[in-house]
C-alpha cells in the first residue's frame, strides 16, 4: 500500500510537469493576429494529375492518373497589423499614413477524386496523395490573382478605414487619413482617364 502511494505521488508530479510544459509550448505558438476579411470567393476547378516523372517506370509498372474536383473558398482582405499609425495625444488624433495591400488570408479546400487509375505495380501512396493535394491547392492559389478578388478588396479598403474611424470615435478620438486619400487620388485619376478613353 505504501509503495502504491509513493508511486502515485511521483506519477502525478510527472503529469503536472508534462502539462505545464505543454501549456508553455501552446503559449509560445499564440501570437497577436488582426486580419480583416473583406471579400470571399468560391472556386470550382477540375485538376488533372498524371505521373510522368519516369517514363520507363510508367511503361513497366503502369502510370498513375486522377481527376480531382477542387472546391475552394478563398478569403481576401487586409492584415491590419501592417498599418502605419501615429498618434497625437494632445489633439486626440490618430494619423493613418499607410494602408496594406490586399492579400490572400485563408483558403479552404475540399478534394474529390474521380477516374483514379493506378498501375498494376505503381499504386497511389499517402505521399502521392499529400503531394497531389498540395499541388491542387497551389493551383487555386495561383488562380486567385486572376479572379479580380484583390481588386474588389481594394475597393473595400475605404469601408475598412471607415470602420476603424468609428472604432476610434467610440473612445473620443479622431482618425486622420488624409495621407491615404492623397495617395489614392492619382490612382482614381488614372481609372477615370482609362474609362473616358
Amino acid at each position: 500500500i505504501a509503495a502504491y502511494f509513493v508511486y502515485s505521488f511521483f506519477n502525478s508530479s510527472k503529469r503536472k510537469d508534462k502539462e505545464e510544459k505543454q501549456s508553455v509550448v501552446l503559449m509560445e505558438k499564440i501570437r497577436a493576429v488582426c486580419k480583416f476579411i473583406t471579400v470571399e470567393g468560391d472556386f470550382s476547378e477540375i485538376y488533372h494529375y498524371q505521373n510522368v516523372k519516369d517514363k520507363w517506370v510508367n511503361l513497366f509498372l503502369g502510370s498513375k492518373k486522377a481527376l480531382i474536383l477542387i472546391e475552394a473558398k478563398a478569403h481576401v482582405g487586409f492584415d491590419l497589423t501592417k498599418i502605419k499609425m501615429n498618434s497625437d495625444v494632445e489633439k486626440k488624433t490618430i494619423y493613418l499614413s499607410n494602408f496594406p495591400q490586399p492579400e490572400l488570408l485563408t483558403i479552404e479546400t475540399d478534394f474529390k477524386y474521380y477516374d483514379k487509375k493506378e498501375g498494376w505495380a505503381n499504386p497511389f501512396t499517402s505521399t502521392d496523395l499529400t503531394e497531389i493535394n498540395r499541388e491542387a491547392k497551389q493551383h487555386i492559389v495561383d488562380k486567385v490573382p486572376q479572379s479580380g478578388l484583390f481588386g474588389e478588396a481594394s475597393n473595400q479598403a475605404l469601408s475598412t478605414v471607415a470602420l476603424m474611424e468609428n472604432l476610434v470615435q467610440t473612445i473620443g478620438w479622431k482618425l486622420d487619413y488624409k495621407a491615404l486619400e492623397t495617395a489614392a487620388q492619382p490612382q482614381l485619376k488614372d481609372k477615370n482617364e482609362s474609362k473616358a478613353i
